[in-house]
């Protein structure tokens, strides 16, 4: 390894290193899926409404996690149609890798659209559900509000 090598791969590791506690600290802001602690007694038991929020959790998290695993998949798809310059054939392996991912995220945030527009429109938001209690119906994911 030449002397410059070895000093570019010094810099990028003192760089790395200098922004690892920022990473290790960082924060996604994910909810807990279980936001109840179960036992009767305590001061949140569990109930049908947490039920209901830890599915929208799992949900939320499971977006989450597929779209940190796309932008992994993409960036590989990259790495592999830069090395693969002179092989057509692995050039074509990425980039069907490249639409594969692209399909099945596109997929997975279409059927949540799709789901969630459906549910808003079937759940009409302002419907009363008697009129001597006036309950009404909310957002159909914010039932439990």
């Amino acid at each position: 390894m030449s002397r410059a090598m070895a000093v570019q791969v010094i810099t990028l590791l003192l760089i790395f290193i200098s922004f690892a506690p920022s990473l290790v600290f960082g924060e996604l802001n994910l909810p807990s899926i279980v936001t109840c602690t179960g036992a009767p007694g305590s001061p949140t038991p569990c109930t049908v409404c947490h039920l209901m929020q830890a599915a929208q959790n799992v949900l939320n998290v499971g977006i989450f996690v597929a779209i940190f695993l796309s932008s992994l998949l993409f960036a590989w798809a990259g790495v592999l149609y830069l090395t693969q310059s002179a092989n057509i054939g692995e050039q074509g392996k990425a980039r069907k890798l490249f639409r594969t991912v692209l399909f099945g995220l596109l997929l997975i945030l279409a059927a949540w659209l799709i789901i969630d527009t459906l549910m808003k429109i079937l759940v009409d938001p302002n419907k009363v559900i008697s009129t001597s209690s006036g309950i009404r119906i909310g957002p159909w994911n914010e039932i439990c509000g």
